[in-house]
């Protein structure tokens, strides 16, 4: 795998981010089914055929008090809602609205990524991607992820690894 060439077609401002940065990333392509029962990041894994445990969603949360952050989370696992606050040091989260969060990041609900999004949020990462060898995350459209290494995620984000999910 190498760093992709300005000769590639980018098509989203992920993409484009990752470039810029010279980061090692690879292209995952697949028709997303936005009626999926399953939701977009159980889809992406069905059809990108990876483990669920690798492939991480974004989720736009609203912190009392204090900016909306990026929650980044197994496709299998739910977010803990009281644990994100904590690791935010706000009293309590809730979900962004899926129209608020799209104007924020610039990105539909089912491609919304912590890369390269419109507005610069606070990012926490579920602790158990810090053990993967590499993770797949939204490439900011849907149908389009990238792989690439968590400590990696971790550097071009400024993202927090901590203990968000549920269990």
């Amino acid at each position: 795998m190498s760093k992709h060439s300005k000769h590639s077609q980018l098509g989203t401002a992920a993409l484009q981010f990752l470039h810029d940065a010279g980061a090692e990333f690879e292209v995952l392509r697949y028709e997303s089914h936005p009626g999926s029962p399953h939701g977009f990041a159980l889809d992406a894994v069905e059809q990108l055929g990876v483990d669920p445990a690798a492939l991480f969603k974004t989720l736009v949360v609203d912190l009392e008090h204090a900016d909306p952050v990026f929650a980044v989370i197994p496709a299998d696992s739910s977010l803990s809602l009281k644990r994100l606050a904590q690791a935010a040091g706000a009293k309590h989260a809730r979900l962004l609205q899926p129209a608020k969060a799209q104007r924020l990041t610039g990105y539909v609900v089912g491609g919304i990524s912590a890369l390269g999004s419109k507005t610069a949020l606070r990012v926490f990462v579920a602790e158990e991607a810090a053990v993967l060898p590499k993770m797949v995350v939204s490439a900011g459209a849907r149908g389009v992820s990238v792989r690439l290494a968590p400590e990696l995620f971790g550097e071009l984000t400024g993202a927090v690894f901590a203990e968000i999910t549920q269990g």
